[in-house]
């Protein structure tokens, strides 16, 4: 019994010194409770049982608050990744806008569907610092904005800040439609393209369906591209815009020979019609006489290894003729489809800026502008020009230009000052006194006699400033000129009206061809009296109908459209 007595007693003191610890560590607590006991109804035991619970749910309310708060990371990621595309994308239109006077539709889907290897390195390098570089820069603020007060701040306010680069985004994604939109005229390429008209295909004339006659000594043929070369450069007594000539000798070449001006004593040229406002549709315009129309949702014809295969072009007659074709330019042919184009057509063998570097004409590491400067490419051509002379065979050289390609051309060791701080000028006048020299070598050999030579501008300037202080109202033209032709035009004949569209017949009449009907392509043989499209139906209307799509391009693109000339042949 005193064993137990005394058990109990140590029991009683050891609950008193914990009730006593308890009361120490929170007696407001203690007192809150027991005042609680005394004022409710409820037995203690449930009152205890609430008072355990309540933690535990406000705990878990707190935690789903923070849970609910909290920014996650895959969001961030999403809307800074989005933000740098749209950024990159919007750069890349203002840089394009900014750097052509001139940039349609066809063009881009052109080049995004052929390759855009040999580009000039220093306008991707330009294209790749603005577009990365604003990308980089606007997603860097944004990114080091939310992750800085998401860190120091409150949650609530690194929130507020992904909202606000979320509207950031939006904005940029809407920006760079609508000024893609009514930039490159993304309407009205929808529109052509879903309203097709019928000129093209009513208008063609297929050079498989008409008889072309040779004469017996076949003459041999020089066409020279140069590039953005225009009639504007010119004086305006002359027949330019410009208040002094820039390019003297080109214009006493075209006024010497044949520019197709009849008893005007103003200089002519050609017309670039929509679809031959680049180089690689300049050329097509200039030898197949149509524009260089690109289908939508067609694959490239780089991907098919042929270029309009159904196609009969100048280079096609020529080679069909026994002619040597050969191709000399100072940048890579591949570049926007040269290279595919005159392998299919012409079987020419080309010596651009990859090939003079393969058999060593220039050190493996050379590179100028596009490739090498013009001065090189002349001088080139006077080498080949001997050796195709003593062939056997008639012969067509081609040769492409790039010293005056935009923005402001290359200025190499020939180039003068004559037009001070105009560096575009000078080069323009730098390469009117390169051709012309170019044409008196020629002059002087015995091949020259039987030579033609055609002297041409591809297209019309893409520079944005060079001809800003050029009157709308004055109709710009590419460079024409026809030198030692076997026609002439008839006395009196008045100015013509033509296209670039119109050199492919023309160009074959310069070497004695005869033309039944006098048309091939959209072209109209210059020499003759027929009408040109431009003459017969007027510059608006020919403009408008070049535009829409043509069932009969969608064909030939395709490859399932054949010249019956062609069909002959197999």
């Amino acid at each position: 019994m005193s064993d137990e007595r005394e058990l109990e007693t140590e029991s009683t003191v050891e609950e008193k010194k914990d009730i006593t610890e308890e009361e120490k560590k929170d007696p407001a607590g203690e007192a809150a409770e027991e005042t609680d006991t005394e004022l409710s109804d409820e037995p203690a035991k449930d009152t205890d049982e609430d008072l355990t619970d309540e933690p535990a749910k406000e705990g878990k309310k707190l935690r789903k608050d923070k849970k609910k708060r909290k920014l996650p990371v895959w969001k961030i990621v999403v809307v800074l990744s989005l933000l740098f595309v749209f950024t990159f994308f919007l750069a890349g239109v203002i840089w394009a806008l900014a750097s052509w006077s001139v940039i349609t539709t066809d063009e881009l889907l052109w080049h995004l569907k052929m390759s855009l290897k040999g580009a000039n390195t220093d306008m991707v390098v330009e294209f790749c610092l603005i577009t990365i570089g604003s990308a980089v820069l606007i997603t860097g603020v944004a990114c080091f904005a939310i992750l800085f007060i998401r860190s120091r701040a409150s949650r609530k306010a690194g929130w507020r800040i992904y909202r606000v680069v979320q509207v950031l985004t939006a904005l940029i994604l809407v920006g760079t439609l609508i000024t893609a939109w009514f930039g490159f005229n993304i309407g009205g390429f929808i529109k052509n393209y879903i309203n097709a008209s019928k000129f093209i295909d009513e208008e063609y004339v297929d050079p498989g369906t008409v008889q072309i006659t040779f004469p017996e000594k076949k003459r041999n043929l020089i066409y020279i591209y140069l590039e953005s070369m225009e009639v504007t450069y010119m004086d305006e007594q002359s027949g330019g815009a410009f208040p002094e000539n820039v390019i003297p000798e080109l214009t006493t070449l075209a006024r010497e020979n044949e520019d197709f001006s009849g008893t005007d004593s103003r200089v002519n040229g050609g017309i670039a019609l929509p679809g031959a406002v680049w180089t690689m549709g300049a050329i097509f315009g200039t030898t197949a006489g149509l524009p260089l129309k690109t289908p939508l949702g067609q694959n490239g014809m780089s991907a098919n290894n042929d270029f309009f295969p159904g196609l009969i072009t100048l280079s096609d007659i020529l080679e069909d003729q026994g002619y040597q074709n050969r191709l000399i330019m100072g940048s890579d042919a591949t570049f926007g489809g040269c290279r595919l184009y005159f392998e299919s057509h012409g079987d020419f063998t080309i010596h651009d800026y990859v090939h003079a570097k393969e058999i060593g004409r220039i050190p493996e590491d050379y590179k100028v502008w596009w490739g090498y400067e013009d001065e090189k490419l002349f001088d080139y051509a006077r080498e080949e020009l001997t050796e195709m002379a003593a062939e056997d065979k008639p012969f067509q050289l081609v040769l492409q230009t790039m010293d005056t390609h935009f923005e402001d051309g290359h200025s190499c060791r020939l180039c003068r000052n004559t037009f001070g701080d105009d560096k575009y000028a000078n080069v323009m006048n730098c390469s009117s006194r390169m051709v012309d020299r170019f044409v008196e070598w020629v002059k002087e050999q015995d091949f020259y006699e039987n030579t033609t030579i055609i002297i041409t501008g591809d297209h019309p300037t893409m520079d944005k400033n060079f001809c800003e202080n050029v009157p709308e109202s004055y109709q710009r033209k590419t460079y024409t000129c026809i030198i030692n032709g076997a026609q002439s035009m008839p006395e009196g004949t008045e100015r013509r009206n033509f296209s670039t569209f119109d050199l492919f017949p023309t160009a074959l009449a310069s070497l004695g061809v005869t033309i039944e009907g006098e048309r091939l392509g959209l072209g109209t043989n210059l020499y003759s009296t027929r009408e040109t499209l431009l003459e017969q139906y007027g510059l608006v209307k020919v403009q408008a109908e070049m535009e829409p799509r043509s069932n009969l391009m969608v064909k030939m693109y395709r490859g399932s459209y054949t010249s019956p000339g062609l069909k002959k042949d197999e």
